[in-house]
């Protein structure tokens, strides 16, 4: 891939990190590794793949992100709040009482294209909305983000074996499959199988990538772009927590804030990653 694009796109990556983090530092709660774990995803979405306008949020042959997993808001305001649809110091007004920024993404929010909060929805939504797309030949994609272990929840299987009824190939769904959830492990709390053939034996087009390696998800969206008639999953390897080894590969940083010091311990080994961006 083109060494210049794949720079540019881990600087954004990074960034998202870095506004996400002090977002929730400054809040005193919020969930950083399921955050952390698709900031790369996100930023291939936002600043390469998706045909979206911050200057015209609600035009309506735009794509839409349903982030089903919808408690990694972190991640999702950063990257809007970073791409121009509203002003990064809002961020500053996170999970505060009187602000619209929640603890879950609402569909108030410029660029957020569902409001979310009991798990297992999004890709409910994200197929009505392709199956409106197909419908009015708007021509738009639809991407749903969703969790390893809200994929447990059965809505998300009848969901999976409608789109695929309806050939929906302009939904392009996901899972973070970073192996945790609020419990610990997905493999302990309701281990999950074979998932590459699960999804395919519901009829759908299945990738598997890295989800921190740009020259693995560039190719799996382009991948999904040439696909015709079926939906596709792209199941993205990710690590919870990406980015900072002691919120790496752990569930602990369910909600909560790091310390001051953790914070800057963070801030410092992103930097020293990805350099001062």
């Amino acid at each position: 891939m083109d060494s210049k694009k794949k720079k540019e796109l881990e600087l954004w990556a990074a960034k998202i990190r870095k506004t996400a983090l002090q977002t929730i530092q400054t809040a005193g709660s919020g969930h950083i590794g399921g955050s952390f774990s698709i900031c790369d995803i996100m930023s291939v979405l936002y600043f390469d793949k998706m045909n979206v306008d911050p200057a015209n949020p609600d035009k309506p042959d735009r794509d839409r992100l349903v982030l089903s997993k919808g408690h990694c808001s972190p991640a999702m305001y950063a990257t809007l709040a970073l791409k121009g649809f509203f002003p990064v110091e809002h961020l500053s007004t996170f999970r505060k009482l009187d602000s619209d920024l929640s603890g879950h993404v609402e569909i108030h929010v410029p660029g957020v294209d569902m409001s979310a909060g009991s798990l297992g929805q999004g890709l409910s939504t994200a197929l009505g909305m392709a199956m409106y797309a197909k419908a009015n030949k708007t021509g738009n994609r639809v991407f749903c983000i969703m969790g390893d272990g809200e994929i447990q929840e059965g809505q998300i299987w009848e969901a999976g074996m409608f789109a695929a009824h309806h050939k929906l190939d302009n939904l392009i769904a996901m899972t973070d499959w970073n192996g945790q959830q609020i419990d610990g492990t997905v493999e302990a709390v309701a281990g999950e199988g074979d998932l590459e053939a699960m999804w395919k034996s519901f009829g759908w087009n299945v990738i598997v990538a890295d989800g921190h390696d740009f020259e693995s998800i560039l190719p799996a969206f382009a991948k999904a772009r040439e696909n015709k008639g079926a939906p596709t999953m792209i199941l993205f390897k990710t690590e919870m927590g990406h980015g900072v080894d002691f919120m790496a590969g752990t569930c602990k940083w369910h909600g909560k804030a790091p310390s001051p010091e953790q914070c800057q311990d963070a801030l410092t080994q992103l930097e020293e990653t990805w350099g001062d961006y």
